[in-house]
């Protein structure tokens, strides 16, 4: 005869089993209110992305059409502040905090103010700015670098020109322009020679087809270094 199997459960097996429900027991009641819990947040977090910031997103969106306009049209102060009829963009930034129109009227409100003379408001707005869109983030850090370098700033200036051409390392135009904005301040207004050096080489190692690559070449030679390779 075969022999049978022990079909008697392991007692490992049966421990674990009645462990498993005195603790079902247990906590029985706090497990549900967890489960309310989450489903009441989760539940709370749709009703409130539908109910409320979705429709703010629209009317941002509407808010900030006019002032774009003004802006293109290089109305800064209207763009800025509105025209009494339609929001400018500080009113946006106040009126739709948390929404992305708000978000961009900050890399706006903080272009207008640099235009208009108000480089710390500008550096102000433009920190509070931030996107996922690599050319227009580049193009935040090198106004925060104009502006840092408008109020005397040099060495955060230098930073964000570094930062900007960092951001977009991979586009030789753009990257080369705010490389030559460092090394041309560095050079220029900071007296650091062996800044300036190392980003003028950078333009010729990374860029040397750039239309930047003959300037800092020139610009090189005015600091003895003379036959540098591209």
């Amino acid at each position: 005869m075969a022999e049978q199997k022990n079909l008697t459960p392991s007692p490992i097996k049966q421990g674990r089993d009645s462990s498993f429900s005195d603790f079902l027991k247990k906590y029985n009641k706090t497990i549900s209110a967890i489960g309310v819990l989450l489903l009441l947040g989760v539940g709370g977090w749709f009703g409130y992305q539908y109910f409320y910031q979705n429709p703010r997103e629209a009317k941002a969106q509407e808010a900030i059409f006019r002032a774009q306009s003004y802006f293109s049209k290089d109305s800064f102060s209207l763009a800025l502040n509105g025209d009494g009829q339609n929001f400018g963009f500080l009113k946006v930034i106040n009126r739709y905090g948390g929404t992305k129109a708000a978000n961009l009227s900050h890399y706006y409100a903080g272009a207008c103010y640099i235009k208009l003379g108000n480089n710390a408001k500008a550096i102000e707005m433009l920190k509070k700015f931030s996107t996922n869109s690599p050319f227009v983030q580049a193009n935040a850090y090198k106004l925060l670098g104009d502006a840092s370098s408008e109020t005397g700033k040099n060495k955060e200036a230098l930073e964000y020109y570094k930062k900007a051409a960092n951001h977009v390392e991979e586009d030789a135009i753009c990257s080369a322009e705010y490389l030559f904005m460092a090394a041309y301040l560095a050079d220029q207004v900071m007296k650091d020679n062996k800044e300036a050096i190392t980003l003028y080489k950078q333009i010729l190692s990374k860029y040397p087809t750039s239309s930047r690559s003959d300037d800092a070449q020139k610009y090189l030679a005015r600091l003895g270094e003379y036959n540098v390779d591209r």
